[in-house]
């Protein structure tokens, strides 16, 4: 894709005068992502793989941002640049007012426990604790009081409608409790986004709309929100579509664009 069409797929003015500002400049502070120009390669046994070409994003604080894109895409590097997971060979990368794209590990550790909270597929809950318990995990990590943890975790919980469950471990409760949990435990840090990896990828369709509706809660209550997914439906749920494609941003549309582009409506 050409820069003029990389140019085009951001769409709105005020994104791309983030995006576009001089290398170095801090975004605003209504900016909780900005990325400029990512490139990741990697050295695939003697052969080069150009997973991001030059990547320009900017998220909003407080948007609901779903990520997609066929196999190859980039949306997997991407995701991992995003949760500082991994860094670019070039372009900068900012969160929440920090250049994190030149931090070494030990401070992209601290980034990630602070600003991100991660939610996947796969549930990740320790099968012999309570769902209090599980939340509690990422404070038992902090050093958080043992009063502050409890209080902290069931808040989390409330948050997403398993007030009620805190006494029962995964085995007692259904997929979609388990991977509201999981969402709770991603929250009870107070991250500055919550990203979540194929969410709905283990849940049959209408435990998937409890959990797109859990997301909508949380986007509206002021949650910035980001979720990758291959599924055009599941991407619908946000407001606003990034398209991956060949390692750079192909489209990025809010949702009713996106919904006609993709005939779901």
């Amino acid at each position: 894709m050409s820069q003029q069409m990389e140019e085009v797929a951001l769409g709105i003015t005020a994104e791309r005068q983030a995006v576009m500002s001089s290398a170095g400049m801090a975004p605003g502070k209504d900016w909780v992502i900005v990325a400029r120009g990512l490139k990741r390669e990697y050295d695939m046994g003697g052969e080069i793989v150009r997973a991001l070409r030059g990547v320009d994003l900017a998220i909003h604080r407080n948007e609901y941002v779903a990520i997609m894109g066929p196999s190859g895409s980039g949306k997997s590097t991407l995701m991992n640049m995003i949760g500082c997971l991994d860094t670019p060979n070039s372009g900068e990368y900012w969160l929440n007012g920090q250049l994190v794209s030149t931090m070494k590990d030990d401070e992209l550790a601290r980034v990630r426990n602070k600003e991100i909270g991660f939610v996947f597929q796969t549930f990740n809950l320790l099968p012999r604790a309570t769902a209090l318990a599980n939340v509690e995990l990422p404070l038992v990590y902090a050093g958080v009081s043992g009063n502050e943890r409890r209080e902290r975790a069931a808040a989390a919980l409330e948050r997403v409608q398993l007030g009620s469950r805190m006494t029962h471990r995964p085995n007692e409760l259904s997929g979609g409790q388990r991977q509201r949990v999981a969402i709770a435990r991603a929250l009870v840090n107070d991250p500055s986004i919550l990203l979540a990896d194929e969410p709905t990828g283990n849940l049959d369709s209408t435990t998937s709309e409890e959990i797109m509706r859990v997301f909508e809660q949380l986007a509206e209550s002021g949650q910035t929100v980001i979720m990758v997914t291959h599924e055009p439906d599941i991407a619908a749920h946000a407001r606003r579509v990034v398209v991956l494609r060949d390692g750079l941003v192909a489209s990025d549309d809010k949702r009713d664009t996106f919904t006609k582009a993709v005939g779901l409506v």
